[in-house]
């Protein structure tokens, strides 16, 4: 991604503050694995940038990045006492009418990096609701307090809502071919989903700036998402 991109990212911005979109698969943090990653770019936009949390490199969606340390301990307190307002947006399967059901399961993280319900874990508490249901799949607004690995995943899990494409967790990816009746693939051709990663999106985050002004920020659903989403409304 060139450094030129980054700016097309960006949703929010003032002297203290970036807001931006992060796309799938971009690790936040460095990654052995990668040349580039949001952190990179972020300091190629500013020197001083700082990552105020974390997405996972597949999730899409809202992501703060502080211009300098003052900015970044402000919202670093802000996550400490649970008071930034994160909504997630994420297809699961089976029809679902949550109204702020909420899951209060302690979270404990493997060396692996997968993440499982346990009463030794740290606490961990989201709160879910029905934003749309399809056939066969639900749109949930998911808002979760405590910032645990995997956390929404593994409570979608837990509430048997697994999340479209999230085969860590027991999800399925969605095909084409189930919503299409007449749906014809060529021969000899092996069908590809239609969403290659997790279905979850940061849909949008609020916090405090540094005059306690309130910054609220929605991000558009990037185009894997909302492709997902336009072939759901089709098969209702």
């Amino acid at each position: 991604m060139k450094k030129a991109a980054f700016e097309d990212l960006i949703l929010f911005e003032n002297e203290d503050y970036l807001v931006i979109n992060k796309p799938p698969y971009l690790s936040t943090l460095e990654d052995r694995h990668e040349t580039q990653n949001i952190l990179y770019l972020a300091k190629n936009h500013t020197e001083t940038a700082q990552v105020c949390h974390r997405l996972d490199k597949e999730t899409s969606g809202c992501l703060i990045i502080a211009k300098h340390p003052e900015a970044y301990r402000n919202t670093a307190i802000q996550f400490e006492d649970r008071k930034v307002d994160k909504t997630y947006h994420a297809v699961v399967e089976g029809i679902h009418e949550y109204k702020d059901t909420v899951v209060e399961r302690g979270i404990i993280a493997t060396n692996k990096g997968v993440a499982r319900i346990n009463k030794e874990g740290k606490p961990a508490t989201t709160y879910f609701t029905t934003l749309k249901t399809y056939l066969a799949h639900s749109l949930i607004g998911c808002k979760p307090i405590t910032g645990r690995l995997h956390q929404i995943r593994v409570h979608l899990s837990y509430l048997k809502s697994p999340i479209c494409g999230d085969v860590l967790y027991g999800g399925k990816h969605l095909y084409l071919s189930s919503l299409k009746r007449r749906f014809n693939l060529k021969k000899e051709t092996e069908e590809s989903p239609i969403m290659q990663r997790v279905a979850l999106h940061a849909y949008s985050i609020g916090f405090k700036g540094m005059e306690d002004e309130l910054i609220e920020v929605v991000a558009p659903y990037p185009k894997d998402f909302a492709v997902l989403i336009k072939q759901l409304e089709k098969s209702k």
